[in-house]
């Protein structure tokens, strides 16, 4: 797929909440503010002293207000509210902390030191950034454990439940996501198109250049020689489409390097497959020690077995699996015998709703956002609502 996205720039669109507010009259801090505002992709406006109470969206409305210390003394009269900045030359200069309490700025902050971190706060007050997406891993415990398959179950769930999804290929190796649900022909960017990110990559931008499948966005592999995402790559495309709410879902492979380790880090909540036979948790028992470094909060998928003839007895049960690895059962997930025929039909992993795939991921996401809530704060708050039993 041809394309490349390296732009920190968000699309104008009519959704987007504006630019920040810059109260100054130092031209030089002027020049760097509107510097960084040219590099976050936001407009601002302009104020002086005393008029950035009345003027144009002014103090009140604008997303972030950011204040220059030559300023702040005319604005401690002002009303309170969020997302104020004080912005000055030197953090150790007392008189800009009183001020910053005068003005009720929530964070101080010195240039050139503060310039990366400020970037990023104008970037999320320009796209509007809400809570972060709950961001789910899925691992194979073992070679055709069935994990992308799971991993594009719970995106189409999600996705047909009314969420905003976005469904990460983190496996250069497996074929491409896009072919498992049928969209290998649809346009859009590919994992090529952002090999050469760094830093932050706007959330809405690579929402819309991502193929939309089945009611969800997906970022997959294309046709090409390229098999590695350099991890600074991954570690910007992951926090963007987090940064766009809702659900992401990763699937990942059971190698880890670098780029899997910074998609990891990101991860709220990792789902290991294990299908029911003891070599297969065996061989689990390795890739959770591995994942387990970087990702705590991990639990098992007990995969059942694909052989009618085979009796339940001889698989070892769910609640077994679990125990023989240390790690808490996130559900039991039945083997689907029509999905094959299924996915020849053009139909998506978890798109038939009596199967066990569908059933899994509508109690998996009715438990991780109750009501359609979004549940953030990591994998502690995840883990207390999923509990220890079976989805």
């Amino acid at each position: 797929m041809a394309g490349r996205m390296t732009s920190d720039q968000p699309p104008a669109t009519g959704e987007r909440p504006g630019g920040p507010l810059i109260v100054t009259e130092d031209d030089n801090l002027l020049d760097d503010l509107l510097r960084l505002c040219a590099a976050a992709g936001a407009t601002p406006e302009v104020a002086y002293g005393g008029s950035a109470r009345g003027r144009g969206r002014g103090w009140a409305a604008a997303p972030l207000v950011i204040v220059g210390a030559d300023c702040a003394p005319w604005l401690c009269g002002a009303g309170r509210r969020g997302g104020v900045v004080l912005v000055g030359r030197s953090a150790d200069d007392r008189r800009l902390w009183e001020l910053a309490v005068a003005v009720g700025a929530e964070r101080v902050l010195a240039l050139p030191d503060g310039e990366s971190w400020l970037v990023d706060r104008i970037a999320d007050a320009a796209e509007g950034v809400g809570p972060a997406a709950v961001t789910v891993g899925v691992i194979g415990g073992s070679g055709g454990a069935g994990a992308s398959t799971l991993a594009c179950a719970l995106a189409v769930t999600a996705a047909r439940a009314g969420r905003r999804t976005i469904l990460v290929d983190a496996d250069p190796l497996g074929g491409g996501l896009d072919v498992l649900l049928g969209g290998e022909k649809e346009e859009g960017l590919r994992w090529p198109a952002f090999a050469e990110s760094r830093g932050r990559v706007a959330g809405g931008a690579l929402e819309e250049s991502l193929p939309r499948l089945h009611s969800l966005r997906v970022l997959s592999w294309d046709r090409g020689d390229c098999v590695a995402i350099p991890p600074q790559a991954m570690r910007a495309v992951v926090a963007a489409a987090r940064r766009r709410g809702g659900a992401v879902v990763v699937d990942l492979p059971r190698r880890l390097d670098e780029a899997v380790v910074e998609a990891l880090a990101q991860v709220d909540l990792g789902l290991l497959v294990v299908p029911a036979e003891l070599r297969a948790v065996a061989a689990a028992r390795r890739v959770a020690a591995g994942v387990q470094v970087v990702l705590p909060d991990l639990r098992v998928v007990a995969r059942g077995g694909s052989d009618p003839a085979v009796g339940r007895a001889a698989e070892p049960a769910p609640d077994d699996i679990a125990r023989l690895l240390g790690l808490p059962l996130a559900g039991e997930l039945a083997w689907e015998s029509g999905l094959a025929d299924g996915l020849a039909r053009g139909a998506p992993p978890g798109g038939d709703p009596r199967g066990p795939l569908r059933h899994f991921g509508t109690a998996f996401w009715e438990r991780v956002l109750p009501g359609g809530e979004q549940v953030t704060g990591g994998g502690a708050e995840l883990g207390q609502v999923l509990g220890g039993g079976s989805a």
